[in-house]
């Protein structure tokens, strides 16, 4: 199936307001990762947006450093993806704590950058706009259309980045069953 691109929500819906912004429940780990999973399907576009001109300031201000600190980011996450897949220990690690997956190559491709000095650059450009799309992830609620979006994506019906990311994480919705479940819950 092809990739395409999802589209740009309206700023508004992205950052609405405190009304629809809240505390995820920290108990129910499960719920909150659907709720950062979905936000992140939802949202890609706008999180893309946002990270490529955090990414172009800091880009501007210093790009060897820049290119270096993406190159390295995406080799290690590469690795860690194929030694997950290789490795049953590490592909149900990765499965159960995606969160410390990404820390760990996160951790990993800044101790690499640290060996060519490029560190500040790693925080500005790299790390903080994915903290920042996480916080917004983890603190948006989700409505009905994020919801039928999200659903079509997990069962295969839409292929974007995001979601192949996620499949290399491991964190999309592996059955249909979940489908029916949710249009189950909507007729009532």
């Amino acid at each position: 199936m092809d990739v395409s691109i999802a589209p740009l929500r309206a700023w508004d819906d992205f950052f609405p307001g405190s009304d629809r912004f809240a505390r995820p429940d920290f108990r129910d780990i499960s719920k909150w990762n659907n709720r950062v999973v979905s936000n992140l399907l939802y949202y890609q576009t706008n999180y893309l947006v946002v990270a490529a001109l955090m990414v172009s300031v800091v880009g501007f201000l210093s790009p060897f450093n820049m290119i270096l600190g993406g190159l390295v980011v995406v080799l290690v996450f590469t690795v860690f993806v194929w030694a997950a897949h290789n490795k049953d220990v590490l592909r149900r690690t990765k499965k159960q704590y995606p969160t410390a997956f990404v820390m760990v190559v996160m951790v990993a491709s800044y101790f690499l950058i640290s060996m060519f000095g490029g560190v500040m650059v790693f925080v500005f450009g790299i790390t903080f706009p994915l903290l920042l799309m996480f916080i917004h992830a983890s603190l948006r609620l989700r409505n009905l259309k994020n919801k039928v979006e999200n659903k079509m994506e997990g069962i295969g019906l839409k292929r974007t980045p995001m979601g192949i990311v996620l499949d290399a994480l491991e964190q999309q919705e592996e059955n249909i069953g979940k489908f029916t479940e949710f249009i189950s819950k909507v007729k009532e």
